[in-house]
């Protein structure tokens, strides 16, 4: 492994005798140690260094034990290296000021004279917990690095999102835009198919034209057709003039189906001729209109299944579907949660880390319909500006809320680690945990991993 790559602690003490001791037995596992003798010198080496973790001593006057000079150093150390870890080394009469540095962030503290195999256990954890959130952070900043590249790239319409997934779907939707192909988007009701379809339109060319949404399971069968194709004064009950149809309207732009598994089958068969030829005819008329459309469509259900049952086209199927975009479900997309609550939320009130942790643990069956109608509610419900967990009124809510806030969901942890921008001991604070208990539940959940 290169010099520059070794893994580094940086020992800052007064007392030479103590730097060689922890030199050598930090050698001897691999680890580069560096020495200080003074808190100037400490803090020079950190900002010429990448050091991984600092052991620092308490006291450096030989005619005070008061620690003053060793909280001093420490103060300075987290205010200019705001996540890495220290350990202090600190004789009895200082046991309770270490205490309080490690309330304050330090790692963990030694007294002297330590024991060897104690202090360099606790410096690999660390070094591991330290390698865990350069990890975290690498991969978060390029999921950021990848969002402003596709917001800079398309235009989004607005889309709020964070989540790897749904940047996925962004950048397979944004370059299928340009085609004129039709696009299937699949996935489950509420999750967001129509936003997904407007993006698709909005980089498109044919995206100063109109587009015009149409949601086929809101319709009577009857109705339908009329509400696609147009109809003639009196080509049913209740048509007494004339009327465009969908296809009208969005000539020159893009057509938006939504749940067409609900398109009776009389209808699949004029859509897969407009598909075909940009033919079509009103209801009750025998007049062929010709249109220029965009057609994008969307389904929760099994279109193969409804073609096995006769329910559903195959050949209509294999026109609507050239490309498929699959929109996952909001539990798939647990990155999303938090920004999407915020962006409804827009500032009136503001949610507890026990309301963070329930969204974070609801499963959200309904996806990001849900999420939104549960917002709304505790916006208005929160007369304290606080939004707390049983104003969501999310079924299954209680037993995360409830849950001591010590012990965090593996989500909470990186969400709270992704509203600090990755500084733990933000991160920490929000959750109610030490620096040192987060590195921990960091380690335990297997970030590094995951970010990796």
């Amino acid at each position: 492994m290169p010099k520059s790559h070794m893994r580094t602690v940086l020992i800052i003490d007064d007392n030479p005798a103590v730097g060689e001791a922890l030199s050598l037995a930090l050698s001897l596992h691999e680890i580069r140690p560096l020495t200080a003798l003074t808190p100037e010198h400490g803090l020079e080496l950190l900002e010429r260094e990448r050091i991984d973790v600092v052991i620092q001593d308490m006291n450096f006057t030989a005619d005070t034990t008061s620690g003053e000079e060793g909280i001093a150093l420490f103060r300075a150390i987290r205010q200019r290296h705001t996540d890495l870890p220290v350990i202090l080394l600190t004789a009895w009469t200082h046991l309770e000021t270490a205490v309080e540095l490690v309330k304050a962030g330090a790692a963990d503290y030694l007294a002297k004279p330590w024991d060897d195999a104690k202090l360099l256990a606790t410096v690999e954890n660390l070094l591991e917990l330290s390698e865990s959130t350069r990890e975290v952070n690498r991969a978060r900043n390029e999921r950021r690095r990848r969002r402003e590249d596709l917001e800079r790239r398309y235009d989004l319409t607005g889309l709020v999102f964070s989540s790897e997934a749904m940047a996925r779907t962004l950048e397979l939707a944004c370059q299928v835009a340009r085609s004129e192909v039709p696009v299937l988007i699949t996935g489950p009701n509420g999750a967001g198919k129509e936003r997904i379809a407007a993006i698709v339109h909005a980089n498109s060319a044919v995206k100063r034209g109109a587009f015009v949404a149409v949601n086929c399971g809101a319709l009577p069968g009857e109705l339908i057709e009329a509400e696609l194709f147009g109809a003639e004064a009196g080509a049913y009950t209740g048509a007494n003039k004339a009327r465009e149809g969908r296809f009208e309207l969005a000539d020159g732009g893009t057509l938006f189906l939504d749940e067409i598994g609900n398109l009776p089958l009389s209808g699949q068969v004029k859509l897969l001729r407009v598909l075909e030829t940009g033919q079509f005819e009103r209801l009750g008329s025998g007049r062929t209109r010709q249109v220029k459309v965009r057609v994008l469509s969307a389904t929760n259900a099994d279109l193969k299944a409804m073609i096995r049952a006769g329910s559903f086209r195959e050949d209509l199927y294999y026109r609507l579907n050239v490309i498929e975009v699959n929109l996952p479900p909001l539990a798939e997309r647990i990155d999303d949660i938090l920004p999407l609550a915020e962006y409804f939320l827009d500032g009136r009130a503001e949610l507890t880390d026990a309301a963070r942790e329930a969204l974070l643990s609801y499963p959200w069956p309904g996806n990001v319909r849900e999420l939104k109608n549960a917002i709304e509610r505790a916006a208005l419900l929160a007369a304290d500006g606080r939004v707390q967990p049983e104003l969501l009124n999310l079924p299954q809510t209680a037993p995360a809320a409830n849950r001591n806030l010590d012990e965090p969901s593996r989500e909470a942890v990186e969400a709270a680690l992704d509203k600090a921008d990755g500084v733990v001991s933000r991160a920490a604070q929000a959750l109610g945990l030490s620096r040192q208990a987060l590195y921990r539940r960091m380690e335990r959940y297997g970030l590094a991993t995951q970010a990796s």
